[in-house]
């Protein structure tokens, strides 16, 4: 992963948003996004990370910007789970840069897009064993939700956003819902969005998250 491009507030900075692109995009992606939440959050710094470059299977072995390799997308995707647990691991350092930067754990806010959103999932809830101020996750899912994984107490401390598409050809709603639900199964303080869209992002859908931000970091 090559250097993370940094957004920093117009005030002190005193809170933080991580987010991740989806498959094949880049760091620049959410830029407008970024920018557009810190006009609400003047003391919120934003940092974009740009996942390596690497071929993908369901796309005859193209190489593209890739958080983890999908290996097949039926009956549910079979990806690369040591991938993905290396792009939680370079995620659980960014985190820890903030916390050595002097933000809060709990003023600290993980958000991902698609494939971007799952490596957050799996970051907060699977391998980051500390809470967070929170997870935004959008148009995405949770490859390593299942019966045998639960968040431990802290891990469960942490509360998510999830935002799906009704019309989301890419990324199933019912796939978006299910993660929701997981997460509603072990108490954690999750919330359901849900926009007449296909697999995007809407400005509704950025004004829901700069008020759910607002109210966290209030």
């Amino acid at each position: 992963m090559s250097n993370p491009m940094i957004l920093e507030p117009t005030q002190p900075a005193d809170a933080c948003v991580i987010w991740l692109h989806g498959l094949g995009a880049d760091r620049y992606d959410f830029l407008p996004v970024a920018e557009a939440l810190q006009t609400s959050l003047p003391s919120a710094r934003f940092v974009l990370p740009q996942a390596p470059t690497r071929p993908v299977t369901i796309n005859g072995g193209y190489e593209m910007p890739s958080w983890y390799d999908i290996k097949a997308m039926t009956p549910a995707r079979a990806i690369d789970v040591d991938q993905l647990d290396e792009s939680a691991d370079l995620v659980k350092g960014l985190i820890e840069a903030q916390l050595a930067a002097g933000i809060d754990a709990t003023r600290i806010f993980i958000a991902g897009f698609s494939q971007g959103g799952a490596v957050v999932l799996h970051t907060a809830y699977v391998r980051y064993p500390g809470a967070l101020g929170g997870v935004l996750a959008l148009s995405t899912y949770a490859p390593t939700f299942n019966d045998e994984v639960q968040p431990g107490d802290t891990q469960r401390a942490t509360p998510a956003l999830c935002l799906h598409g009704d019309q989301d050809d890419v990324v199933l709603n019912a796939m978006g819902r299910s993660a929701h639900d997981y997460l509603q199964q072990w108490g954690v303080d999750v919330q359901w969005r849900e926009y007449p869209m296909g697999h995007e992002v809407v400005i509704e859908e950025i004004r829901d998250i700069a008020q759910w931000l607002a109210q966290k970091l209030a």
